[in-house]
């Protein structure tokens, strides 16, 4: 039996998950690969709320205080600089973030519920990114908050 269970291994190794989208709608914001918890405090795990499929597109995590998304294919941290709001476990109601020519503004409404424990839930988000020369786009979100 064990060696049967081997050689069905052996025969279908298992495949690599796919990669995250490119694009999601049609815009220049892209899809996330599996991230982890960060070592310590807390992240925020946004997925897209528009079309047929729910794509990762944006981790932000409290400590340090970082935005991670992907435009136009490449994935890049950018850093808070400024923040505003209640909210909660280490984030603002709205918290903007910049590198080079790229702003992105992060709204977020925290809910914490009795079912989740290290963390809470995100119903809606909005996720505004806002590049020199270029058209501003929005995108709504929502999803879950991790602590370590």
């Amino acid at each position: 039996m064990i060696i049967l269970f081997a050689l069905a291994l052996a025969a279908d190794p298992p495949k690599p998950p796919p990669p995250p989208p490119e694009s999601v709608d049609g815009l220049p914001i892209g899809g996330l690969a599996k991230q982890a918890l960060p070592a310590k405090g807390c992240a925020a795990y946004l997925f897209s709320t528009t079309g047929p499929k729910r794509v990762l597109v944006a981790m932000a995590t409290a400590d340090p205080a970082t935005l991670r998304i992907a435009i136009d294919g490449k994935t890049v941290d950018y850093a808070r600089i400024a923040q505003s709001g209640g909210g909660g476990f280490g984030f603002a109601g709205t918290t903007e973030y910049r590198g080079g020519d790229v702003t992105a503004t992060l709204q977020m409404t925290i809910t914490t519920r009795g079912d989740l424990t290290g963390g809470a839930a995100v119903p809606e988000a909005t996720l505004r990114i806002d590049r020199a020369g270029r058209d501003s786009v929005v995108l709504p979100a929502a999803g879950l908050i991790g602590c370590v």
